[in-house]
């Protein structure tokens, strides 16, 4: 058995999981989220248990049954809870701001950046240094966040663009005249 597949899912009050076979479907307050599983994994729900079986024990069921797990574990916290990432805009006169389902970026170029909003998602900008945002799919706000940073990133002599809360740039030294003789 897998580790972490074989480990069990309790599903909190308030959130309903059905499967169908092929595709596990979970609701709750932040919404609904579905997803089909791996092919030779399996999911049974036992009461407000949720656990996943695999078929074979080649090391790609294996692989799968814990990706699954894991894939299942999140979808239930997302409905829940939901998932956040913040990024922060470093730079002289670099701003963010939300402009109806577009997010406008000025980060140094000679337009602003306009990157659309997917569905699901919530992005606010509480300062024009900061974005927020919040989803319950922990995919799309990782790669709506990723998209946002590659929009500009850190460079590495100043550290001016768009990074994650917390992100630590290593800067590079510059270039420095020390002085010559003729």
């Amino acid at each position: 058995m897998s580790r972490i597949g074989k480990i069990p899912i309790t599903i909190p009050p308030g959130v309903t999981v059905t499967t169908d076979g092929t595709t596990l479907t979970v609701k709750g307050a932040r919404g609904e989220l579905s997803r089909r599983l791996a092919p030779g994994v399996s999911a049974k729900i036992e009461g407000s248990v949720l656990r996943l079986g695999r078929e074979g024990d080649e090391s790609q069921d294996r692989a799968y049954h814990g990706l699954a797990r894991s894939l299942a574990q999140g979808m239930i916290e997302g409905v829940t809870k939901g998932f956040e990432k913040r990024l922060e805009v470093v730079g002289v006169s670099y701003q963010a701001a939300v402009e109806g389902q577009k997010l406008r970026l000025n980060v140094g170029f000679s337009h602003p950046v306009y990157v659309p909003i997917p569905k699901g998602l919530k992005v606010e900008c509480p300062q024009p240094t900061l974005i927020v945002v919040s989803g319950s799919d922990k995919q799309v706000v990782g790669e709506f966040a990723a998209r946002v940073r590659r929009q500009r990133k850190p460079e590495p002599y100043k550290g001016k663009g768009v990074r994650y809360a917390g992100e630590k740039i290593v800067l590079k030294a510059g270039k420095s005249f020390v002085g010559g003789e003729k």
